[in-house]
């Protein structure tokens, strides 16, 4: 079997990610995560948690604005990070990826998704679009203990 690939987080970053989607119960949350990509593996050094700006059916979808993302990337360029992905909540409903979220995933990103059961966050899952867009591969999560080091 393929070794999966990996996801690095600071136990403070995994904290951010599951609080952001606690907090916007029964919406969904979204942000964008910043770190750096080195021998196969993404470290997760810092999380944007920005606004879900879809208008309606909030529970089960969300939207980026444009201008929001270029702040991201804005962001990332002053600290010296990258944009490795994005994250987002899926209220009452499995991490797992949905129809919508594979029409519109780009195959460089790590996408979290954090299941929030009734208001409290369970399971967070890591995902990457394959290259030729067919379908998603789970992403090891691993937790990192302190800061990450390199920055």
């Amino acid at each position: 079997m393929e070794e999966l690939a990996m996801l690095q987080l600071t136990h403070t970053a995994f904290h951010k990610v599951k609080l952001h989607a606690m907090q916007t119960y029964p919406e969904e949350c979204c942000g964008v995560m910043l770190g750096i990509e080195q021998n196969g593996r993404r470290y997760v050094h810092d999380l944007l948690e920005i606004r879900n700006r879809k208008e309606e059916n909030r529970e089960r979808r969300y939207l980026i604005l444009p201008e929001e993302y270029k702040r991201a990337e804005d962001h990332a360029a002053r600290v010296g990070l990258q944009i490795l992905g994005l994250y987002h909540s899926h209220p009452d409903h499995p991490a797992e990826p949905s129809q919508l979220d594979l029409d519109f995933a780009l195959p460089w990103f790590s996408y979290v998704i954090v299941c929030v059961e009734a208001g409290i966050p369970a399971a967070v899952r890591s995902w990457l679009l394959r290259d030729d867009r067919s379908a998603f591969d789970e992403e090891k999560i691993e937790m990192l203990d302190g800061e990450l080091q390199g920055t």
